[in-house]
């Protein structure tokens, strides 16, 4: 019993010796609480410039930064000019892709014609470019054509532009870039089909892009089957051309 007794005094010793010791009580009170409380009556934790920003009620806003003086700008600009097929280069090629009798989906049409200014004096370039037959529509006497082509100004670049291009009615083409005085140019042109395929009268619709030199501006001769570039033009005499022209 002795030894019973104390076997029993020493395991009670281990057990207590083994047991965590006790933290004491949580000294804080209801008012510490509250100090430390995350409602909007109190941010201890932030700083007094910081406080005034989350307090504010005034909305944020990010407003575009723009340049006053920089003059490529949204206003549209309008640049007519004449496409005319003499019959001289060759164009249009058809390439029958889809082997059939009559216009079907997948034959291309690449071309290039000569352009000049909406006055009619002055030679500018060419059009360079591929037409997709899309969908032939016997009934309006005409086809439906995906575009992707461009307009070559001399020394002043080139306008690309893309779009459905029906040979029955006017349409209009996306404008989608250019080079030279023309780069970052955005818009649209509207296609007039005067004589298919021979000749077609364009307005572009311009922007983006600085004020366009006087040399393209001249007043445009209004569109007809009869209208013809001026002798000096189709000679491209000097004067009547522009400078580095794409013959």
């Amino acid at each position: 019993m002795a030894t019973s007794s104390a076997s029993a005094s020493i395991l009670k010793t281990a057990v207590s010796a083994s047991s965590p010791a006790r933290l004491p009580p949580c000294a804080t009170t209801f008012s510490d609480q509250k100090q430390l409380s995350f409602g909007s009556s109190s941010r201890p934790f932030l700083s007094q410039p910081l406080r005034k920003v989350l307090s504010s009620k005034q909305p944020f806003a990010c407003k575009a930064q723009t340049d006053p003086t920089d003059s490529r700008s949204a206003k549209i600009q309008e640049l007519n000019v004449y496409e005319i097929n003499e019959r001289d280069r060759g164009s249009p090629a058809y390439l029958r892709l889809s082997q059939k009798t009559v216009n079907s989906l997948g034959d291309l049409v690449p071309f290039s014609n000569k352009v000049y200014t909406g006055d009619l004096t002055k030679r500018v370039g060419i059009t360079a470019g591929i037409c997709i037959l899309i969908k032939n529509e016997p009934e309006k006497k005409g086809d439906r054509y995906e575009a992707i082509y461009s307009f070559y100004f001399g020394d002043y670049g080139h306008i690309a532009v893309q779009g459905q291009y029906l040979t029955y009615e006017d349409t209009y083409l996306a404008v989608t870039g250019g080079s030279g005085i023309f780069e970052g140019v955005y818009g649209q042109v509207k296609l007039q089909q005067l004589i298919f395929p021979f000749k077609l009268f364009y307005t572009f619709y311009l922007k983006g892009i600085p004020d366009l030199p006087s040399e393209l501006l001249g007043e445009p001769v209004p569109p007809s089957v009869t209208v013809e570039p001026t002798a000096a033009a189709k000679a491209c005499e000097p004067g009547a051309i522009l400078s580095n022209f794409t013959n």
